[in-house]
């Protein structure tokens, strides 16, 4: 199953915005394949701004947010891998969504074992056993 990370990151950043409120992203700064201004990041986290008066040409699919923005003056792109992604909330109140962290992937869905598809090498993965668990959201 895919994760739910980048659409719940585009449905809290629709959210934000519609509330007239600011979206911030909290970026693992040091995670594989982030692109931001060096210098800007501290304990190797960086919070982006990512209201749409802040940035331009943002795009947000399946795999990560990019955009350009200014630092000091200075326009970057920047590019942010969804698993990087630590969490987004508005400004103003804070509302958002935290998240786990992830190790990076090496190689992804295209690099696949044998043991992907369950224990037997084949057919259908096991059924997870237990209750669910839901994260409260407030």
């Amino acid at each position: 199953m895919n994760s739910s990370r980048p659409y719940l990151v585009r449905a809290l950043y629709e959210w934000i915005v519609d509330n007239d409120c600011t979206p911030h992203l909290l970026v693992n700064a040091e995670y594989t394949g982030v692109q931001v201004p060096s210098g800007f990041a501290s304990d190797g986290q960086i919070v982006l701004n990512a209201s749409p008066s802040a940035v331009r040409q943002l795009h947000m699919d399946n795999q990560a947010v990019s955009f350009e923005g200014r630092f000091g003056g200075v326009a970057h792109t920047l590019y942010i891998p969804v698993p990087a992604i630590l969490a987004i909330y508005a400004r103003e109140n804070g509302q958002g969504m935290v998240f786990d962290v992830e190790p990076p992937v090496a190689g992804g869905p295209e690099e696949s074992g044998p043991d992907d598809d369950g224990p037997d090498g084949g057919g259908e993965p096991p059924r997870p056993s237990g209750r669910p668990s839901l994260k409260v959201v407030k």
